[in-house]
């Protein structure tokens, strides 16, 4: 995914498109312009998050993952409240399957999974991941405007506004809290993600028009693919 953010009145400056499923282009240079995390003082996100580095397991699973126009992409995810062993082994599957896409951010809904949990990692060496349970953001700051794509929506790249800056709490796979505010590419990518679990897709932000034409060229793709 090129991560280029601009502000709105700047977008048309560049059209360098940014997919929140693949990642293509020059990420680098990118990151070093628009990622910033500030975690905030009264939690321990960061050991919680950073954690998931060391708890890969040789026996992950690639995951399969829906497709527009799948119905069940538009299932409302419920909240987690079983705080377990089969939650970590979902999350470092959700992992595994974002990396090998390749990707940057994956919703548990995306691989039929209907629950608030969604994993991110944006950084050039994937070897940052976020693991956040049933997050919970707070908007703020200027609307930013980028292309967009997702894993979900295969090879379609169009341009969505959101917030620049975001205030995230969640929960990680243990049920320990999480608090931290982010923007720049991780901010724009986690409310990607986060509208999957409300059965929400970036086509979604398109006119009726342009979600008509993609859907058109999607089923075509899955008759191709069929046949």
């Amino acid at each position: 995914m090129v991560a280029t953010m601009l502000p709105l009145q700047r977008h048309r400056e560049s059209r360098k498109k940014r997919n929140f499923g693949c990642a293509v282009g020059d990420r680098k240079r990118a990151l070093a312009t628009t990622q910033k995390v500030e975690l905030l003082p009264t939690t321990s996100a960061h050991n919680a998050i950073i954690a998931r580095q060391t708890r890969r397991r040789t026996t992950m699973a690639l995951l399969n993952i829906l497709h527009h126009p799948d119905p069940r992409l538009r299932t409302k995810a419920k909240p987690v409240v079983e705080f377990s062993a089969p939650l970590a082994k979902l999350a470092d599957d959700m992992l595994e399957t974002m990396y090998a896409a390749p990707g940057i951010g994956l919703a548990a809904t995306q691989v039929n999974v209907h629950r608030r949990l969604i994993v991110v990692d944006v950084s050039e060496n994937n070897d940052n991941p976020y693991v956040l349970v049933n997050p919970k953001l707070e908007l703020f700051g200027n609307k930013v405007a980028a292309d967009e794509g997702c894993l979900s929506v295969p090879g379609v790249y169009e341009r969505v506004e959101r917030a620049e800056s975001i205030n995230v709490t969640a929960q990680d796979v243990n049920g320990e809290p999480l608090a931290f505010s982010a923007d720049g590419l991780l901010a724009i990518c986690i409310q990607h993600e986060c509208d999957h679990l409300e059965g929400k897709l970036f086509v979604d932000y398109l006119s009726s028009l342009k979600r008509n034409r993609i859907n058109k060229k999607l089923r075509q793709l899955a008759v191709s693919d069929n046949s």
